[in-house]
């Protein structure tokens, strides 16, 4: 399959990329038949992951590793969760991501993996306070379609 990005993005993604700070692991989850836009999805992550020594993808089959997927709450597929290295384990922060992120979903994916590798959120103290507050847990969905 031909590469996925060309030179002039791969060189604007390396120059973001030059100020990741920790490492950051992508988990991503496929299936091998009966599954559009796997093998994209995979070869987009792994592209992007070569642009940067801090990244690094781990290639999952969603039936095979059922009980990871389970883990990470990855239901189909193609699906990644971006998580961070921390003292030789993995660290979930929650960003899930089911589907090829492609369109204005890859710009929502760089800054994911920047801000996971920052380790910070981007959250104000007060809304760091008021999640605090919060009794029972929250399961919050993002929905992107094409258009």
């Amino acid at each position: 399959m031909p590469e996925l990005l060309n030179d002039e993005i791969k060189n604007q993604i390396r120059e973001v990329f030059n100020g990741l700070d920790k490492p950051v692991q992508v988990e991503y989850f496929g299936k091998e038949n009966d599954c559009d836009y796997c093998a994209e999805t995979q070869q987009l992550l792994e592209e992007v992951a070569a642009l940067s020594d801090r990244l690094e993808v781990s290639v999952h089959d969603i039936d095979v590793d059922a009980a990871l997927a389970a883990q990470y709450g990855i239901e189909g597929a193609p699906s990644f969760t971006l998580t961070g290295k921390e003292d030789g384990h993995l660290v979930d922060y929650g960003v899930h991501y089911l589907g090829i992120p492609s369109g204005h979903e890859f710009t929502s994916l760089i800054n994911d993996l920047i801000m996971v590798s920052s380790r910070k959120s981007g959250l104000s103290d007060a809304t760091r306070e008021f999640l605090k507050s919060l009794k029972d847990p929250v399961h919050l969905q993002v929905f992107i379609t094409p258009t």
